[in-house]
């Protein structure tokens, strides 16, 4: 008889044994090389020139059977940690097979915890895998209260109403409609800083993830005379932006600017119409940030404080029933049309900022490029700026939107 073959190895188990010899070699890295095969021992050394053994030959065959039922282990346990998937059929073998305790203790140096956070990674970072089923998204709603509560001066009802809105909406089983927030006051209030600040909290890559689409009136959508492009454009966008993530989050700056006729591209979404009998599962959010309203807003805090009233009495049902009726009798646009529709869920009233208000952004910039500060710094920052009325000199006309420029004028 001739030199009897090894039996190949094929299956699942092979091609993971496969990949984990190319992820690991013969253990984690630092790990001293396996020592030298026991059938190699066993058997002692053969004569020059000798055909291996029917013994040698069971002994190799034995040790690769070994080989392949552990790479089959391995699979099990890294498609229960990464798929969830067979993780109660391989408890039910090992059970079968009078097995017990986690499958951690296992002597063959292929792999580890290092290399399973690894692969794990690496499937993630195609969306599949995460507590919300796609990676790119994170949802710390928590974060999001955290920071809106640190760095938001003077916006006591833009940050409990954001926070309600987006962890109700997110928390809701099934939808009845998209997520839909309008922003409202003056520049430099904060609008953009709340925007960027919600899809830096649901979003890993925040602005720049794929589920982000920021729209800007005049940036995206200068000419009306090109209105008809636009429309279908903007179409286009949207549709893939929603094909991408199932959490999309459109924000449209100026919208006050924002031409009647696309409304045509954006209505659809924001009214969900499942008239075909399918439930969507997509969760758009959109967010719409407008100077429009902001004399109404200045006015009530203005009143409040003449009224010597703290402007944290000012409450949203006084703002928002004012500011609709406002923004329903403003010119044709896609903004006013969306709050006669009633697709807009909160109107949200962002106050002008007072002097205290401008000192915390004057001292929240210094600290975000790390540079030291006085309060008489603060001061001298706050005093840079220009504050109306001209007999209050109450509010700032430019918000916080130009201290982070200012405080190059303090630098050593």
């Amino acid at each position: 008889m001739g030199q009897p073959r090894l039996p190949a190895r094929r299956g699942l188990g092979g091609c993971v044994l496969v990949l984990l010899l190319l992820l690991g070699g013969s253990g984690s890295p630092g790990t001293t090389p396996p020592p030298r095969p026991p059938w190699a021992e066993e058997q002692g050394p053969d004569p020059e020139g000798t055909p291996w053994g029917t013994v040698r030959y069971e002994a190799v065959k034995k040790h690769l059977g070994a080989v392949g039922a552990l790479s089959k282990q391995y699979w099990q346990y890294l498609a229960c940690k990464v798929w969830q998937e067979g993780c109660e059929e391989g408890e039910k073998q090992r059970e079968r097979e009078g097995e017990t305790g986690p499958i951690l203790s296992w002597g063959f140096p292929l792999i580890g915890r290092d290399y399973l956070e690894i692969l794990s990674s690496w499937y993630c970072s195609f969306g599949k895998c995460c507590e919300t089923g796609d990676c790119r998204i994170i949802n710390n709603i928590t974060g999001l209260a955290a920071d809106l509560s640190g760095q938001l001066h003077g916006q006591h009802l833009a940050k409990e109403v954001v926070v309600q809105a987006v962890q109700g909406f997110l928390q809701s089983p099934q939808p009845q409609k998209a997520l839909v927030l309008s922003f409202h006051g003056w520049s430099g209030t904060g609008k953009n800083f709340v925007a960027r600040m919600v899809a830096n909290h649901l979003y890993r890559d925040g602005l720049k993830s794929d589920c982000v689409r920021v729209f800007v009136s005049l940036l995206h959508f200068p000419h009306h005379n090109y209105v008809d492009s636009y429309k279908v454009q903007l179409q286009r966008q949207i549709s893939e932006t929603l094909q991408r993530c199932g959490q999309p989050l459109l924000i449209f700056d100026e919208a006050e600017k924002l031409h009647s006729s696309l409304l045509d591209a954006i209505r659809p979404v924001l009214a969900q119409d499942d008239s075909k009998g399918q439930v969507d599962q997509q969760r758009p959010i959109f967010l719409f940030l407008s100077n429009l309203g902001g004399n109404t807003i200045n006015e009530v805090a203005l009143d409040f404080w003449r009224a010597d009233r703290a402007r944290e009495e000012i409450s949203l049902e006084l703002l928002e029933q004012r500011l609709r009726q406002e923004l329903q009798d403003a010119a044709e646009n896609a903004h006013s049309h969306l709050l006669r529709e009633n697709l807009i869920d909160f109107v949200v009233p962002f106050l002008p900022l007072e002097y205290q208000h401008v000192k915390l952004c004057a001292r929240d910039a210094f600290l975000a490029r790390g540079l030291p500060y006085t309060e008489a710094t603060l001061d001298k920052v706050a005093q840079m700026m220009v504050f109306v009325p001209k007999e209050e000199k109450l509010f700032s006309a430019q918000g916080c939107k130009s201290v982070s420029q200012r405080i190059n004028y303090f630098l050593p």
